[in-house]
């Protein structure tokens, strides 16, 4: 069957609404897979775990990006072979990974790579 209308179901819901992937859209973002990646990682909880063994000496109340989120961003460009950190600042507005990470692609923008990497 070569119908390219077919969406691809069991994707987690985002801010409330359903995520629905199709390709039929046009050119969005060309890395739709980080969303499969995105179930398996909530399935798993690796971000939640990998935060919960770091010490965040952040002052919380002034916090914008969580350490899992950040862990989970970095895991989700490293698979989707972006492994230079410096492809934060380029895919933090991408709709795709914005998705992965809960955010809706109106959103704000995800962490950039100084802030990935500021001890």
């Amino acid at each position: 069957m070569d119908d390219l209308m077919l969406p691809l179901p069991g994707l987690s819901p985002v801010g409330g609404k359903s995520v629905v992937a199709r390709f039929d859209g046009g050119c969005l973002s060309s890395d739709a897979g980080v969303l499969v990646l995105r179930e398996i990682e909530q399935r798993l909880g690796v971000a939640e775990r990998l935060a919960g063994c770091i010490d965040d000496p952040r002052a919380q109340a002034q916090v914008v990006h969580g350490l899992a989120g950040m862990i989970r961003f970095r895991m989700l460009m490293i698979a989707s072979d972006y492994e230079d950190g410096n492809d934060a600042t380029a895919m933090r507005s991408d709709p795709a990974f914005k998705l992965a990470q809960d955010v809706l692609p109106s959103g704000p923008d995800l962490a950039s790579q100084p802030t990935l990497f500021t001890p």
